[in-house]
């Protein structure tokens, strides 16, 4: 049972669903309310934003939180927009490639392709995704001699 919102007694009775949710109904004062929709706790959020991290689709983190595959989109487009871009005035000492940059060289088909670029300064670390695309070379697709 509630407690009812007008008189806060707890005599509070199921009278209907409206719009989807449960309405109640108080019967000391019969005022009649709906219990608020509180959404999802920021505890699963940061648990899609987490999985999301590590490397998950969209629409397995919604089927493993067991939620939309759409609010999960939309909880880390969020989180994304709220973040400020990163900038340093300071001089980048150090950029380390990541082994994918090797196993993409290594491809056929390197058009399109993107690095991923971590910048060391002095006493700092930051992780940035640079998408860097690769033109095709004027022999692609062409059969090339090879002397055997």
């Amino acid at each position: 049972m509630t407690s009812c919102p007008s008189c806060n007694a707890e005599g509070c009775t199921k009278d209907g669903i409206v719009k989807g949710k449960q309405r109640y109904k108080c019967k000391s004062c019969g005022y009649r309310h709906t219990v608020k929709y509180l959404g999802i706790s920021p505890e699963i959020k940061r648990q899609a934003l987490q999985l999301y991290l590590e490397g998950l689709g969209f629409r397995s983190i919604g089927r493993f939180l067991n939620c939309s595959h759409v609010a999960v989109y939309n909880w880390i487009k969020a989180h994304g927009e709220s973040i400020e871009p990163l900038r340093s005035e300071k001089k980048i000492e150090i950029v380390e490639l990541d082994e994918m940059h090797t196993y993409i060289g290594s491809k056929k088909t390197i058009a399109g392709s993107g690095l991923l670029l971590i910048a060391m300064e002095k006493g700092f670390s930051t992780a940035k995704w640079a998408p860097a695309t690769r033109q095709q070379g004027e022999n692609y697709g062409k059969l090339l001699k090879t002397k055997t």
